[in-house]
């Protein structure tokens, strides 16, 4: 049984709904563990739930669905991209760097660089003139810095849409910007400028590389984490850590590919890439027409 799970009665019954606010096909619902992607694939473009997922999820959350997300997004980020969302099962944050229970404010897991391999990154992205954002942690606190100079168009929009947040830290001195413990580097900026860099970096075996276009603007994304921090391994440490027996993953692009490697089943929203729905088990709705929350009402029996 899952640790966080709760589904009261109707063990043996088969499929649909008991009238009385629980499932039916409750074995098999309390033997899986249903994780989503975030955006592009549970949020719109507004880059929140929609409040018809949101009723909808935590409807079905109540009544002992196990669900929760896997996400590139920091704990801020993410619990404000979700807010209403009853999800109390741990998360997977920064494609795996993090897995953190929100219930108990409890880091269950997290995957650090080596010192020396977080100076070997950053004096790359320095030599293609890459100014990248530095995620690390010190005494138990996030920390996003930076060096202050000559921010990108896109760097400048990140921070615009977090202004006030407790964990962003502007630097001065590389000394300072590399000084803890870093788990993530992010940058964002012209496909141009990064895919150079991102054309070494993609070979190391050392490191996980992932570049992509942003979901809402133009702006191309380049996130390195260390080769432990995939969503792969964050699902696989929650299917264990839960006691899951089966995963149920959705997704829209390519830092879900690894973990649709390791689900049973595994839908892509429609406005995915094309390639990762050839990996599917099936294409679902549009992020813009709540296919995750529709998906799993019908799956459920509502």
């Amino acid at each position: 049984m899952l640790q966080y799970g709760y589904i009261a009665d109707s063990f043996d019954r088969t499929y649909g709904s008991t009238g009385d606010g629980t499932f039916c096909h409750a074995r098999d619902l309390m033997k899986t563990l249903f994780v989503s992607d975030l955006d592009g694939t549970l949020l719109t473009k507004e880059q929140r739930v929609s409040p018809y997922s949101r009723e909808n999820i935590n409807s079905l959350i109540r009544r002992g669905l196990n669900f929760t997300y896997a996400t590139a997004r920091s704990a801020e980020s993410a619990k404000r991209a979700v807010e209403g969302l009853e999800v109390t099962l741990p998360v997977v944050l920064y494609n795996g760097g993090l897995i953190y229970d929100f219930s108990t404010d409890t880091t269950l897991k997290s995957v650090l660089f080596p010192h020396t391999e977080a100076l070997e990154v950053y004096s790359l992205l320095r030599r293609f003139n890459i100014l990248p954002f530095v995620y690390a942690a010190r005494e138990g606190t996030e920390l996003v810095k930076w060096r202050a100079e000559n921010e990108t168009e896109g760097m400048r929009r990140y921070l615009s849409r977090r202004l006030g947040e407790r964990r962003l830290c502007p630097v001065q001195s590389e000394e300072e910007l590399l000084g803890d413990y870093i788990f993530y580097f992010q940058c964002i900026g012209a496909r141009e400028h990064l895919e150079c860099a991102w054309n070494i970096l993609k070979y190391d075996p050392r490191f996980i590389c992932i570049f992509h276009q942003e979901t809402y603007q133009n702006d191309f994304w380049m996130e390195i984490s260390p080769r432990e921090a995939t969503k792969a391994n964050g699902v696989r440490f929650l299917r264990e850590y839960l006691g899951a027996e089966k995963l149920v993953c959705f997704g829209d692009s390519s830092n879900d590919s690894d973990m649709f490697d390791i689900c049973e089943e595994k839908y892509a929203v429609m406005n995915a890439d094309t390639w990762l729905k050839e990996k599917a088990t099936a294409s679902i709705g549009y992020c813009e027409e709540d296919g995750v929350a529709k998906w799993l009402m019908a799956y459920s029996g509502v």
